[in-house]
């Protein structure tokens, strides 16, 4: 019997897949392991077997049918390059085969459950889950919120910006490096094809990006066109680029405002006894300038600000603290609370921390409630604010 054409497959009309369905779906991941597996062992069938098996689940994953065309050219000739059964152009060959390599690698160097990201500080009670994405290996890690301690859940395959990360301006087709929220839900039904069965936009550029002058919009995670399964690992505008039944589970988790997505070059991990340490180390720093604050006097306050701050609108430390310190004024029987703290450490050169929490300020017989966003720099071995707001 012929194998089914890539063609064929496309024209096949692609079934309505629901979040609960795609959970039962095999991981294409690992049967193009188990594939490459049966080769090594010279099981030929053995691995044709699993290549059928990746075409009948996933009929438009182009990977798929190109590693199964050449197995079956396998049973009549030797085969010596990737894609020796296909009329694909070398450009197209290239990204199928970066895509496998990215593929395979993320199950051989899959995070070892027991391990924290480092970025991941402190969650609020309510956020129920986190997506850190690891560039390099062109992958989406799903961790939950286990009474506090991060949680590895499962991982994706994504595809990022034709140019990699970084994005610093429109149309540069980058990705940007940082911490997100995803912001709002955009149904497939009102979108292009092209974005599969929807699409989740999240907040770049955010506060951090805005000061230094990165510009941009329209940063999604979303799917993929129907006729595809997936898309190569350098493939988008600057979108995070997901299969459809993966962008459906994730699309069915998350909290719109609460879930954050923190997007770097490589993610780095830690046991649980050095993640402790740095939880509690970030926590003091909220914790000592919360008290300086509380105690009113302008130089131990003064001391947790970095000489570089700058607000969104352009005002250095100069100009902005002595308008907190006005605003303080007059106030007695300060006392200061904070909630619903979150604490990430950001991705990128500088060693940074990026804290939101509410402010509750009780003073005599008034209260006043705000949520506030810090970033914390590293200077000289002392974490200063460089930015901070109302969010």
């Amino acid at each position: 019997m012929s194998a089914p054409t890539l063609s064929h497959a496309k024209s096949r009309v692609e079934k309505s897949i629901t979040p609960e369905a795609s959970q039962h779906l095999p991981n294409p991941d690992f049967l193009l392991l188990e594939v490459y597996k049966s080769l090594a062992a010279n099981k030929l069938q053995q691995a044709q077997l699993k290549a059928d098996e990746l075409v009948e689940a996933y009929p438009n994953f182009q990977l798929g049918h190109l590693i199964r065309g050449d197995l079956l050219l396998m049973h009549t000739k030797q085969v010596n390059s990737f894609g020796g059964n296909s009329n694909a152009s070398p450009e197209k060959l290239k990204d199928l085969r970066d895509e496998a390599y990215a593929r395979l690698k993320s199950i051989r160097e899959k995070p070892d459950p027991d391990l924290i990201p480092r970025n991941i500080l402190q969650l609020r009670d309510d956020q129920k889950q986190i997506l850190i994405m690891d560039a390099k290996k062109s992958r989406l890690y799903l961790y939950e919120n286990n009474a506090g301690q991060p949680k590895f859940v499962t991982d994706f395959y994504v595809s990022q910006g034709k140019f990699g990360i970084n994005k610093n301006k429109e149309g540069d087709q980058k990705t940007p490096v940082g911490v997100y929220y995803i912001t709002s839900r955009l149904a497939g039904s009102k979108l292009p094809d092209f974005y599969g069965p929807g699409a989740l936009p999240i907040n770049y550029p955010n506060e951090w990006d805005k000061i230094n002058g990165r510009s941009g919009s329209g940063i999604w995670l979303h799917g993929v066109p129907s006729e595809n399964f997936s898309r190569p690992p350098l493939a988008s505008d600057g979108c995070v680029v997901l299969t459809n039944p993966d962008f459906l589970r994730i699309a069915a988790m998350i909290d719109i405002g609460k879930t954050p997505v923190i997007i770097s070059e490589q993610v780095e991990f830690s046991n649980f006894t050095k993640w402790n340490a740095d939880k509690q180390s970030a926590s003091k720093m909220l914790e000592d300038w919360r008290t300086d604050l509380e105690s009113q006097n302008p130089n131990r306050l003064l001391n947790n600000y970095s000489r570089n701050f700058k607000t969104i609108q352009g005002d250095n430390l100069n100009v902005w603290f002595p308008k907190q310190q006005q605003a303080m004024e007059g106030l007695h029987n300060l006392s200061i609370k904070l909630k619903e703290v979150t604490q990430f450490r950001y991705p990128g050169k500088d060693e940074m921390i990026v804290s939101t929490f509410t402010q509750e300020t009780t003073a005599s017989k008034s209260k006043t409630s705000v949520r506030k966003r810090q970033y914390w720099i590293k200077e000289a071995a002392k974490w200063r604010i460089i930015y901070e707001a109302q969010v």
